[in-house]
């Protein structure tokens, strides 16, 4: 499963990622801590049922057991180099390989993909598995291997085979995800729309796994396996949040390109930080356009609060300075009346404050943006407010 890093996000560190396997091609290896919960689970599954099958295994049926589970994360790991050497033909940057509790991910960082070119990539994970299925099968028609090395090698084989085969089911976060969101991405001209399709047809993956494994057997009277029915419920609650995950994200990157601070920024206007209270009621008698003041060099300082500049007396507005009414601004909490986009974005999560000037190319300012209104944009939601009221 390949994941590409949107900018802006900031890399986890590689203790987080769990231990460091060293690089292969370049690319940093890590095997996750949770890697260790679905070895020790095929260690209790499996060991019980290799000893039954052979007696003479005796304790080693579990070291047996433990070798199937190393195997399968080769097995992944082949899957995922493949994503990431077939990227860097096309000089995708990848960042990591990590192999955990649900198989494993190619962290990429960013890059700029187009349909075809995101389908080579998927797919070469899968046809890495099928190659390997294909080889284990050779070594067992020709008879290769005998005892322990002809049950490793038969359990290869049919471990890259369902990995393969899983991994082109047409739904995200599956590889074979990549080819519904390519179709609709081909045909729409919009990525985001691919992805909101790939993540419902993982969705209908998931409803139809359930339906299979679940609840056919129920119905038909059949006595449930209870380890295939953990399995099931794992691999689906992965699937669900994978593809809802995918779903959530391309309907955020869908609504970047209303995101403006042209568009979304109220009305404002600069006055100088040594003006009084008298002048803020000349610009702004009712408490609108909102009033930024800045400082000699000008740039915005702080905002001026309508409420406290309602309360000054009559007697006193033009005596009062314009700094006893505001509140300030973070340090450099202002942005280009053109940013827009993943860009604005970008721009935003370098800055602290909740409120930033909108200035054009001389520095006038021309309006406010409010982090609330960027929010809202972007999630549709509305951004609670820090602090009581």
């Amino acid at each position: 499963m390949s994941t590409p890093r949107n900018g802006g996000h900031s890399t986890r560190s590689g203790r987080k990622d769990g231990i460091p396997l060293g690089r292969i091609a370049g690319i940093p290896v890590y095997l996750a801590y949770s890697w260790f919960i679905i070895a020790a689970f095929t260690v209790i599954v499996y060991g019980p049922a290799l000893l039954i099958r052979n007696h003479s295994l005796g304790i080693g049926a579990y070291f047996v057991a433990f070798a199937y589970a190393v195997l399968l994360a080769l097995s992944v790991l082949v899957h995922e180099l493949a994503h990431a050497l077939s990227a860097k033909a096309f000089k995708w940057p990848t960042e990591k390989i990590v192999l955990n509790l649900w198989g494993g991910h190619t962290q990429f960082e960013s890059f700029i993909a187009s349909p075809g070119r995101s389908v080579l990539v998927a797919l070469a994970g899968p046809a890495a598995n099928f190659v390997l299925a294909g080889g284990a099968w050779l070594l067992l028609q020709a008879g290769v291997f005998t005892g322990v090395g002809d049950t490793l090698t038969n359990i290869l084989m049919w471990a890259n085979l369902l990995i393969g085969v899983f991994n082109v089911l047409p739904g995200l976060p599956l590889d074979g995800g990549r080819l519904v969101e390519s179709a609709v991405w081909k045909v729409t001209g919009s990525q985001e729309k691919g992805t909101v399709a790939a993540g419902w047809a993982g969705r209908v993956i998931v409803i139809v796994l359930v339906v299979w494994f679940v609840v056919l057997p129920v119905l038909t009277g059949n006595a449930p396996d209870l380890s295939l029915m953990l399995i099931t419920f794992l691999v689906c609650s992965f699937l669900w949040m994978g593809a809802s995950g995918a779903i959530k994200q391309a309907t955020l990157r869908g609504r970047l390109p209303s995101v403006s601070a042209a568009a979304l920024a109220e009305p404002a206007v600069g006055i100088p930080n040594s003006a009084t209270v008298a002048d803020v009621l000349r610009v702004a008698p009712y408490g609108t356009p909102a009033v930024v003041i800045c400082g000699p060099d000008g740039r915005p300082q702080g905002l001026v609060d309508p409420a406290a500049t309602a309360a000054v007396p009559a007697s006193e507005v033009s005596t009062t300075f314009v700094t006893a009414v505001s509140t300030p601004l973070a340090d450099g909490a202002y942005v280009p009346w053109t940013s827009s986009g993943q860009e604005l974005i970008q721009y935003l999560a370098q800055l602290s404050g909740a409120e930033y000037a909108v200035v054009d190319e001389a520095g006038t300012v021309m309006g406010l943006l409010r982090q609330q209104a960027v929010v809202t944009a972007i999630t549709g939601k509305v951004a609670r407010r820090s602090g009581r009221p």
